[in-house]
């Protein structure tokens, strides 16, 4: 893949952030962060390319026009169908944005396919929370051992798919750590929703959109997202690269979490703010200790599989 081609898929995903229109300020200022923080890459001002997004200087056709292969144009295409899921199902400016995504990049009926299998994960933990709500409260003294080994567990599985190179498994982070918040809400007591779940990822600082950027744009820049030039195994040899915040993010939410509920929703934002940075922390420490576990769950996982995975969990 090209420089240019990297540009440009990186341009279509910020597009893609964008174009609801309803990018909370919050959200807006950890995109441009990503942004910041992502500028090392040779050949890319990625600041620069936030700023012409928001200032509308870039246009989709322009972007289009950049994207000569076959395979850039496809993973161009599925990374922005993930940046508009990664908040959540579709609007329908977001669709239409794709609509016309698919039209301006030739791509065929499987594109398609690809954003309704995207759509499907996006909606796992709306469903789960959604079909335990009649479900009883939990005993509010859970086996705190057992909540500890599912954190941990549930940090080497994102761990895992932040090796691989489809861009789906990168999509599927998000809803597995939706779904850990819940079930520690629910070990505690609480029937939460879709919406309070995402408030609180937002209260510690896990903006949903501008998480997959980090996680997708770490990836590709490195030469580790998309479906040729040494998938899994390229992956694992680059772990430098992939830094490891899947691991650290789902550990420290985890844990957060728990003293959150088990503390009766007390914490103020700014408490669970700074506990969420702490223990983030602790995780990207504890990521060396765990890299074989990751590792090693990463060969066995099926990435055909994702949304298999994702209800599985």
């Amino acid at each position: 893949m090209t420089p240019s081609e990297t540009k440009s898929i990186v341009t279509l995903s910020l597009l893609a952030a964008f174009v609801d229109g309803e990018k909370h300020e919050r959200e807006r200022a950890e995109i441009k962060r990503i942004a910041e923080g992502l500028s090392q890459a040779d050949g890319l001002n990625l600041p620069t390319l936030y700023q012409d997004v928001l200032m509308k200087r870039v246009s989709l056709a322009s972007v289009a026009g950049e994207l000569k292969s076959p395979e850039a144009r496809q993973l161009a295409y599925e990374m922005a169908v993930c940046v508009c899921d990664a908040d959540g199902t579709q609007s329908e400016a977001e669709r239409m944005f794709l609509a016309d995504v698919r039209t301006s990049l030739g791509l065929d009926a499987s594109a398609a396919a690809f954003s309704q299998q995207a759509e499907e994960i996006a909606a796992v933990p709306v469903a789960a929370t959604a079909a335990a709500a009649s479900v009883p409260a939990a005993p509010k003294s859970p086996d705190t051992a057992e909540l500890d080994k599912s954190i941990l567990n549930a940090s080497i599985l994102n761990g895992a798919l932040e090796l691989l190179p489809e861009t789906l498994s990168t999509m599927a982070i998000i809803p597995l750590q939706m779904k850990l918040v819940y079930r520690i809400g629910q070990a505690y007591g609480y029937q939460l929703d879709s919406g309070h779940i995402k408030d609180f990822l937002a209260t510690v600082g896990v903006g949903l959109t501008s998480q997959y950027l980090e996680q997708a744009g770490r990836k590709l820049l490195g030469g580790l997202l998309g479906k040729v030039g040494g998938g899994l195994l390229r992956g694992l040899g680059n772990q430098a690269v992939s830094s490891g915040m899947s691991f650290a993010s789902t550990y420290a939410l985890g844990h957060v979490a728990k003293r959150y509920y088990a503390g009766g929703r007390t914490l103020s934002a700014q408490m669970l703010k700074d506990a969420f940075s702490g223990v983030v922390k602790e995780g990207q420490s504890l990521q060396t200790q765990y890299l074989p576990a990751i590792q090693e769950k990463a060969r066995t996982l099926d990435a055909g599989k994702v949304l298999s995975l994702v209800r599985g969990a």
